[in-house]
């Protein structure tokens, strides 16, 4: 028979298990502007998703995250509240990843709103309290972490190249493909979707614009770098075809609906 120490001792084991609901990781799944959900960041891990987008501006010093820039006063929610923190107080939770046993990095996008160079500066000091989960490289050694932050928007691509300490990656487009940057430094390549292909997914792809998608994909896996297209039609088939062309991250707003395709497909 158990007794109450013993119970309460396992009642306490029990307690961060039961704070986060156990859910299957998807590692193509991407949430576009994550912010714009109910619960930005919650609801895209609550449906397993490995990466999610935030837009970030620099106002009066500060980090905020939100699409516009707005004018006077404003009550924006800061990127440390809304995911830096809550990041790393889930993976202190989980023994050390995003989600519990899984290995591989949990992608944070972040697309710069504001100047390249300012609002790197700032998200450089932020990030220093963070480097713990982050990957990162030093010295020419990279480092894998729990989470690989890279950047969009007005990349501050010079600055970052500089560095001997690198916090954050970037946000490739196709054009830096063969220009020597590595999957470290570029470890997504993104690009809109309609850039890429002129399909609605109402019925199969051709042959010619799997081979443009194709040729895409094939290049950036050859660097080590994942592709992610923007804007895509929400339609299974749109993201089954994208996935058998070799992209990486679907890129959207249904979480629900993708969680589903996904669980489906790998069952």
């Amino acid at each position: 028979m158990l007794t109450n120490l013993t119970r309460l001792c396992l009642l306490m084991m029990l307690i961060p298990i039961a704070g986060i609901a156990q859910v299957t990781p998807l590692p193509s799944a991407h949430a576009h502007n994550d912010y714009w959900h109910d619960r930005p960041l919650l609801d895209a891990l609550s449906h397993g998703f490995t990466s999610v987008e935030a837009d970030a501006m620099l106002i009066d010093g500060e980090l905020y995250v939100g699409h516009d820039i707005p004018e006077g006063d404003h009550s924006l929610p800061t990127l440390q509240e809304l995911y830096l923190k809550p990041l790393q107080e889930r993976i202190e939770q989980q023994g050390g990843s995003v989600y519990a046993g899984y290995d591989s990095s949990f992608y944070l996008m972040i697309d710069f709103k504001t100047e390249a160079q300012d609002t790197y500066a700032r998200l450089k000091e932020v990030l220093l309290s963070y480097q713990s989960m982050l990957s990162y490289t030093q010295g020419g050694t990279y480092h894998p972490g729990a989470v690989t932050i890279f950047i969009s928007g007005n990349r501050p691509i010079e600055q970052v190249q500089q560095e001997d300490l690198k916090l954050v990656g970037l946000d490739g487009r196709p054009d830096d493909l063969g220009k020597g940057y590595s999957a470290t430094l570029m470890p997504v390549i993104s690009q809109h979707y309609r850039a890429i292909l002129d399909w609605d997914g109402d019925k199969p792809i051709s042959r010619k614009q799997m081979k443009d998608l194709q040729k895409l994909t094939k290049q950036a896996h050859q660097e080590g770098k994942k592709v992610r297209l923007w804007a895509t039609p929400e339609k299974p088939l749109v993201w089954k075809t994208l996935l058998e062309g070799g992209v990486d991250f679907i890129n959207t707003d249904q979480l629900a609906d993708l969680q589903q395709f996904l669980n489906q497909r790998n069952e």
